[in-house]
């Protein structure tokens, strides 16, 4: 990077945010995050892929073993135990990565997949879907089932996976989060249904069809000039998945409208939500729902801390109370099953 646009802030601080923010995080965003150009404010081509994504992420830890594995229209990366698996094989977690469905492959947020891997004694399988705008809607939905499909015909004999007993689980991250929503869902109305044991949705998109009005979430209006994740980057990430705004309601877009008949068979889950981020209320609000319905829902608020906070544990206390209380969360929840 040239030294001129080192030196370059593109993305200050703005003041309707900066007094609620987390001060480990303003201070780490104001000497790192601050000089890196918004991606949403450039020309799309797709080597805005490979502009700077989210530091301060911890250490990739060591685990038995990783392998990827292409499969029909998406590839997945499958960490492994060490170790002899048990008789009736490995727990099973897919993590789905965010990026807005725009960016983002397997090296995204593997710190945190590899270290479901190593604590949990799963399998970790993390899966690299096709990105918009070359393929939006509904692309990713469907490499989000195929895979959840691929692992329940094919990982007993495949990776020593437990798929027969309710060992399978689905989380993600952002966008991750609303395909890992939506797959939990959908995996019910294929034939046979496929049991998910557990849902782990941190930031998820719920509702596609909010806006900064903030009349239905307030936190899209009160957060409309956050940090990272602001109501520009995210119309962008929107417009790029969903250029057709008739489909914006669909619930395989909008997990909130789902049939309440689908929601009551959501599995168990865990929501983290960010303080300081637009997606907050929305997943508050889709949580919620599913308690309202019977689900076992646990909902928690990370004060102070941004959209991206997930992967910055290497560098923020608060991201490694989430990264801690997202894995609890998983392995009590294998534990129980």
């Amino acid at each position: 990077m040239p030294m001129s646009e080192a030196t370059t802030i593109h993305q200050p601080v703005h003041p309707d945010v900066l007094s609620r923010l987390d001060p480990e995080y303003v201070e780490f965003h104001n000497n790192h995050t601050a000089f890196i150009v918004p991606p949403h404010t450039l020309p799309w081509h797709a080597d805005i892929r490979k502009l700077p994504v989210v530091s301060g992420g911890s250490p990739i830890v060591e685990v038995g073993s990783v392998r990827d594995i292409a499969l029909q229209n998406c590839k997945i990366r499958v960490y492994s135990p060490a170790g002899h698996p048990p008789a009736e094989g490995w727990p099973v977690f897919l993590y789905i990565h965010g990026g807005g469905w725009t960016l983002g492959n397997l090296d995204t947020q593997a710190s945190f997949a590899a270290r479901q891997c190593k604590e949990n004694n799963c399998i970790t399988i993390c899966l690299d879907y096709r990105l918009a705008p070359e393929n939006p809607y509904p692309a990713t939905v469907e490499d989000t089932v195929n895979t959840i499909k691929w692992i329940h015909e094919n990982g007993k004999a495949e990776l020593n996976a437990n798929v027969n007993k309710n060992k399978i689980a689905v989380g993600g991250s952002s966008s991750g989060g609303n395909l890992a929503a939506i797959v939990a869902l959908k995996a019910q109305e294929l034939t046979p249904p496929i049991p998910i044991v557990f849902q782990v949705l941190v930031v998820p998109v719920i509702d596609n069809t909010a806006s900064d009005s903030g009349d239905v979430y307030p936190s899209w209006k009160e957060m409309q000039n956050t940090v990272w994740l602001n109501t520009g980057r995210m119309m962008w990430f929107r417009h790029n998945y969903l250029p057709d705004p008739t489909t914006w309601a669909n619930w395989d877009n909008s997990p909130i409208f789902a049939p309440e008949s689908l929601l009551t068979k959501a599995p168990p889950s865990w929501v983290g939500v960010c303080e300081m981020d637009i997606l907050r209320d929305e997943g508050i609000a889709y949580g919620e729902k599913l308690r309202g319905l019977g689900v076992q829902v646990e909902i928690k608020t990370y004060k102070g801390s941004p959209h991206q906070t997930l992967g910055m544990d290497g560098v923020l206390a608060v991201a490694r109370t989430m990264v801690a209380d997202a894995t609890k969360a998983l392995g009590d929840a294998f534990k129980a099953a």
